[in-house]
């Protein structure tokens, strides 16, 4: 079986969660047992069973591949809608279907609504987007299949380990507004909370970035910020000794640093939204997001209360998943021959 791996931003325009996902993905297939090649667009021989496409693929992009008698998974990563309020979600429905009734089909076809029905399978990172893909854009229910992503083996906490605990809380996150440091760190200056914060900008220049760097040094010393750790040893070190991890983010599929922290057994304090509560359960901690007295309050209880806190489920390995996706692969692949 040849699987060829297609995206619609290139890694070069924006680093972050994403590529991790995509990278590891093909190292778990690949560990599986499958073939995998990157898409070359300019070759017009490359031969391949499958395209699995990280994104929403143009609808003709999926009639002309499945023409070639390749079949099309796609994965979709739901974060804002995922993240809306239920009245929010109800409005964009509405609009879908007015849009659809009442506009030329050559314009709603370039939002690629239409993806969802056309798609041999559609991968969900938890049940809460399975639903969103049959709410939101009528996918064929037993077409969405949930597959978490996995950890690599590094962040795994090994029992053994007798490491001494650092006094911060950590974050994982790039600097920009949805990830919500700026408001983590208000509210852990506010409740006196020491946190250590670990990420990078887009831009050295934004304008949130700057702000986040005025709070840190504004702190005494209670935020800890040194930029991004690139090391993948060295950030698994850093769970293995943290007390607990912390993400405000207002917008989240599922949270990759999240679940590295939870492979090393650090306990979770998350935003309150439901990718969250699908994940993890009564196996995290959250607040709700908004007031920045109540997010310090809950920042406070967690903090002192961790030893108490529940401990996260063990997450998948990147293998595991590989094997999750080629059995989803060799079902299509077996439904096309028995044909």
């Amino acid at each position: 079986m040849k699987v060829l791996f297609d995206a619609n931003l290139p890694f070069a325009l924006a680093h972050g969660g994403a590529q991790i996902q995509i990278e590891q993905t093909r190292k778990g297939l690949e560990e599986a047992g499958a073939e995998v090649e990157w898409l070359r667009w300019w070759d017009d021989q490359q031969k391949g069973d499958l395209i699995h496409y990280f994104a929403r693929p143009h609808p003709a992009y999926i009639r002309q591949a499945q023409a070639k008698g390749m079949k099309v998974v796609m994965s979709e990563l739901l974060t804002g809608l995922g993240s809306r309020s239920a009245m929010a979600r109800k409005l964009q429905k509405f609009f879908m279907i007015v849009a659809s009734r009442v506009l030329p089909k050559e314009f709603t076809e370039r939002l690629c609504w239409d993806a969802y029905q056309l798609a041999d399978a559609s991968i969900a990172l938890t049940s809460w987007e399975k639903k969103l893909m049959i709410d939101m854009f009528g996918a064929p229910s037993e077409r969405v299949h949930v597959v978490p992503n996995g950890v690599e083996e590094i962040f795994f906490s090994k029992a053994e380990s007798k490491a001494e605990k650092s006094k911060y809380l950590v974050c994982t996150a790039t600097i920009t507004e949805r990830k919500r440091v700026v408001e983590l760190a208000e509210a852990a200056i506010m409740a006196q909370v020491p946190v250590w914060i670990i990420g990078g900008p887009y831009s050295m220049e934004d304008p949130y970035y700057l702000k986040f760097m005025e709070v840190v040094h504004g702190s005494n010393g209670l935020l800890r910020y040194e930029g991004g750790i690139r090391d993948r040893g060295e950030m698994a070190k850093v769970y293995e000794e943290a007390p607990g991890f912390v993400l405000m983010s207002s917008m989240e599929s599922l949270s990759l640093s999240a679940l590295e922290a939870a492979a090393g057994g650090c306990p979770l304090l998350l935003a309150e939204l439901p990718w969250a509560r699908a994940s993890f359960g009564s196996r995290a901690t959250y607040s709700p997001l908004g007031s920045r007295e109540e997010e310090a309050r809950k920042l406070k209880e967690f903090y002192h209360g961790i030893k108490k806190v529940a401990r996260p489920p063990v997450p998948c390995r990147w293998m595991e998943v590989g094997k999750q996706l080629l059995g989803i692969y060799e079902t299509l692949l077996q439904a096309t021959t028995s044909r």
